[in-house]
């Protein structure tokens, strides 16, 4: 920066040889006494040293000599103002840089150093140089560190010292100098002047760190080039890339003043390695406890293996967020399956185990299990190859023996299968754009509370989010968005599956799932399912439907709670139990389903809402709460909402027990299901037994196991006059179907009664 080029400002003094006039002997303000005439002054027209020059004697003890015009002083501009001065006779003085600030209104500003360094002259005919720096800022090598209250200044300077003495000063040079000062003035140091290359292959890890060390809080400025860092590294200060980085896999950058996904990307130049790069940092530095993605977009033609990209460690237990951005899946066959075929053996006994594994070597951690005997969502959670083993995350309910399984990878944008144990991860705002490419999460082995909140998992090819093991212990999935890859698709022919879970605790709240073969499969209990929406329909008159929700397990100590199920239904299965008939402890039990919206259109008449489905005989249910929801269906009616799969086994009804089904509103259906239900019946036939059939109300067809209540509405009536005051006794379980109910009177009678039964003991 200099003022004199950049804008045209005039710094310099005329010449002594323009004459004298303009040189005060006082401070150089208007009217004051100047050398014009002065006997102490005389131009010399040349001299051996100088082409002209003032030769002045001293006469006063500080003799002043200053320009009487006034020589701009701006902020942030540096003026340096240089004397060459000889003695030639008479006493030798010292001599000084002197100059008068100036304000406004003429002014003057008091209170400075007005003063340069001063210098003694030891010899005659000695050409002797005085300087000084005039600035509006304290700094090194700032001789008068001025005000920006300072306009201009009269410059010039002084003789002090013994009086007499003759010398002789070239012209005064005052010069811009700014530049000199920038490398300080500036919010950056620069990486090149601490020995970077920037070749790519001179190792400039050493320079960076001076830089680094230098800067001060300032900015490290990396400018255009390609530097080789070797080692780990820490920058405390900000970095601004301009030029790119090129380091070892195994090696660090930590930016602990700019951390965010942008700077990485302008660092390495490549979004997915910029990524795993901050991915590492966010592993090993403790300053950092989220990624911020600045809303960029990370473009994928491969899964990033957050294993293999950490590195060094395969555990990590400290909350870590990354948040606002998107990673979008790009073709490539890297996102292909990997699909192996293995002859096992199962056995009950050791249940999530499979001995003698053919080919084992080649079967991948997360592998989904599909084989005869295998329920869904079942994955390869470890292996040991010397052993022949896999390790299942789930039991499988009918595989025992030795058969064929069918191995198939998916292929996941971020895949931490490798993590053998992380709490307390999150994903926050972030879109998987999947692209019908590629799957988005598979989560670590194990852990706890994995959070995904506000975030979109759009078109997934196979899945949403995968666990293989215990990471999904405690896991929170709120206000996201699941977009089905297979939206035009007919229901039977989809297979994407948006989540599934295998441990307990899981909160799913206020999501929206759209069109998936399945939106939950749940295989662990304690589950908060609240606020969602998931819709599975498709355009098929009549058309079948899937399960929307699926709990695989039997006491599921969990609610469904103030969601809209849209064509589709839950279901609930034990297809995850080594031994599926029931022995002993807990069959199908523990859940409440409240304040749900259930809606269909175009269903058969035979589809459900609600469908119970035992793997093994000797079931029942004991503790099912279904109230308050709202069953509805337009485009054709169904027959009722609930029903029982007996594709495997039926349920012991006689063992039901604490099931409460009522105050439901049913429109489009053909028929309620209400349990304790409050039935009138009319006698008119005289009788002593009257027979009471509650069958199509009890749920999943169950027996009517408990009366609560017989009350008679107006007189009961003997045949040949009279009324009968006596009560009736009851009889439960009657009936071919076991659900009638006798009604024993004293004698043969008529009349009305209302009755209150249900399809279970109440305890």
């Amino acid at each position: 920066m200099n003022k004199a080029i950049t804008d045209g400002i005039v710094f310099m003094p005329p010449p002594f040889s323009g004459g004298l006039d303009v040189w005060s002997k006082e401070n150089g303000t208007p009217g004051s006494a100047t050398y014009d005439g002065d006997p102490s002054a005389a131009q010399v027209p040349s001299d051996s040293d100088f082409a002209g020059c003032l030769e002045l004697t001293k006469t006063t003890s500080t003799q002043k000599l200053r320009y009487m015009g006034e020589t701009p002083i701006l902020p942030g501009c540096y003026l340096r103002v240089t004397a060459r001065v000889k003695a030639v006779a008479g006493n030798l003085p010292a001599v000084r840089i002197a100059a008068w600030a100036g304000g406004a209104g003429s002014a003057h500003v008091t209170g400075l150093d007005e003063t340069g360094p001063s210098v003694s002259l030891t010899s005659y005919g000695e050409v002797v140089e005085v300087s000084a720096i005039i600035g509006t800022a304290n700094r090194t090598g700032v001789h008068m560190p001025w005000t920006t209250d300072v306009l201009y200044a009269h410059i010039g300077l002084d003789l002090t010292g013994p009086n007499g003495g003759t010398v002789r000063i070239d012209d005064l040079v005052v010069e811009d100098i700014t530049s000199a000062f920038l490398r300080d003035m500036m919010d950056w140091v620069d990486v090149r002047d601490f020995g970077a290359v920037g070749d790519g292959v001179a190792n400039d890890t050493a320079a960076f760190n001076a830089a680094d060390n230098a800067a001060n809080g300032r900015a490290v400025l990396v400018p255009e080039g390609t530097y080789y860092i070797g080692s780990t590294i820490t920058m405390d200060n900000p970095v601004r890339f301009v030029g790119t980085l090129v380091m070892p896999d195994d090696k660090r950058l930590s930016l602990k003043k700019n951390f965010d996904l942008p700077t990485y990307i302008d660092a390495f130049g490549d979004e997915r390695l910029a990524f795993e790069k901050a991915i590492q940092s966010l592993f090993n530095f403790n300053d950092h406890d989220s990624l911020d993605m600045g809303g960029r977009k990370v473009d994928l033609t491969e899964p990033i293996d957050i294993r293999a990209a950490v590195d060094n460690q395969d555990a990590f237990l400290i909350r870590r967020v990354i948040r606002n951005g998107q990673f979008q899946a790009s073709t490539s066959t890297a996102w292909d399956d990997t699909v192996v075929t293995s002859q096992a053996t199962y056995t009950t006994s050791d249940s999530k185990t499979l001995t003698g594994v053919t080919n084992v070597a080649n079967i991948e951690l997360g592998s989904l299990v599909t084989g005869a005997g295998v329920g869904r969502e079942v994955y390869v959670k470890s292996k040991n190859v010397g052993a022949q083993t896999v390790t299942l995350n789930k039991s499988l309910y009918g595989a025992a023996g030795t058969q064929n399984f069918t191995f198939t990878r998916f292929k996941y944008m971020l895949d931490f299968s490798g993590m053998v144990n992380m709490d307390k991860f999150v994903f926050a705002d972030i879109e998987f754009q999947c692209s019908s490419k590629a799957s988005a999460i598979m989560l670590p082995q194990d852990g706890l509370n994995f959070h995904i909140r506000d975030c979109f998992i759009t078109a997934p090819k196979d899945r949403g989010i995968t666990s293989i093991g215990g990471a999904c212990q405690g896991m929170q999935l709120d206000r996201c968005q699941f977009l089905s890859s297979e939206q035009s698709e007919d229901v039977q022919d989809r297979t994407t599956i948006a989540v599934n879970i295998n441990s307990n605790d899981a909160k799913v709240r206020d999501c929206r799932a759209v069109r998936f073969l399945h939106f939950l499969v749940l295989g662990g209990s304690n589950y908060i399912i609240q606020g969602n929406h998931w819709f599975q329909g498709d355009g098929v008159n009549q058309g079948l439907r899937s399960a929307g929700v699926v709990f695989t397990t039997v006491n599921v100590s969990s609610t469904i709670n103030s969601n809209y199920v849209d064509n589709n239904f839950i279901e609930w299965t034990n297809e995850h139990d080594a031994t599926p008939d029931y022995n002993s402890g807990y069959s199908f039990g523990a859940l409440t389903v409240q304040n749900n919206v259930f809606f269909c259109t175009n269903a058969a008449p035979w589809f459900t809402f609600f469908v119970v489905k035992p793997f093994g005989g000797g079931h029942f249910i004991h503790g099912l709460t279904v109230t308050g929801n709202t069953f509805k269906t337009v485009n054709g009616s169904i027959d009722r909402v609930e029903q029982v799969d007996e594709s495997y086994a039926g349920f012991d009804y006689g063992r039901f027990r604490n099931i409460q089904f009522h105050s439901n509103t049913f429109n489009g259906i053909n028929q309620m299901t209400v349990s304790p239900v409050m039935l009138q019946f009319d006698q008119n036939t005289a009788a002593s037994t009257w027979t009471l059939n509650f069958g199509d109300y009890m749920p999943f067809g169950g027996r009517i196991r408990n009366v609560e209540s017989v009350v008679a509405e107006n007189s009961i009536d003997k045949p040949v006059g009279g009324k009968l005051w006596s009560m009736p006794y009851v009889r439960v379980e009657r009936g071919a179907t076991q659900q009638e109910v006798d009604l024993e009177w004293e004698s043969a009678c008529t009349g009305r009664v209302q009755v209150i039964g249900r399809v279970d003991n109440p305890n």
